[in-house]
């Protein structure tokens, strides 16, 4: 069996939080929180991560309203992902991140890596 490395993402228009989690352990762990400042500068510290960690596959949270309802942030963490995609070359999942910032707002430290523990962890729980 061969390990998977996958880097999930909480994907927001100013920060996007990053887990780095792997197919055997299938643990999640907080990695950091991206400046979402430039579309170059952004992509630029996810492919130093993709490296350093040895990444073969890419989670992305996908927002929608609780009925299941696409909206704005939907479109904006597709485009995200398709532009992951495009640039290095690895498969994307997409998780249904409802709820995970409700959710993390109550544990301490960086919201919006925590919230990629839970998309990794629910992708996870998810996945054979």
């Amino acid at each position: 069996m061969q390990i998977q490395t996958i880097l999930a993402f909480d994907f927001g228009t100013k920060l996007i939080g990053v887990a780095v989690g792997n197919s055997v352990i299938r643990q999640a762990q907080s990695l950091k929180t991206i400046q979402n400042k430039s579309l170059d500068e952004t992509f630029k510290g996810i492919q130093q991560l993709v490296k350093e960690w040895e990444v073969t596959h890419l989670v992305v949270g996908l927002p929608t309203h609780p009925d299941g309802a696409e909206h704005d942030m939907t479109n904006r963490a597709k485009r995200f992902g398709n532009q992951l995609h495009g640039r290095l070359s690895l498969p994307v999942i997409w998780v249904d991140e409802r709820y995970t910032s409700a959710t993390v707002e109550n544990k301490e430290g960086d919201i919006d890596s925590q919230s990629a523990v839970m998309i990794l962890e629910q992708y996870f729980s998810e996945s054979p």
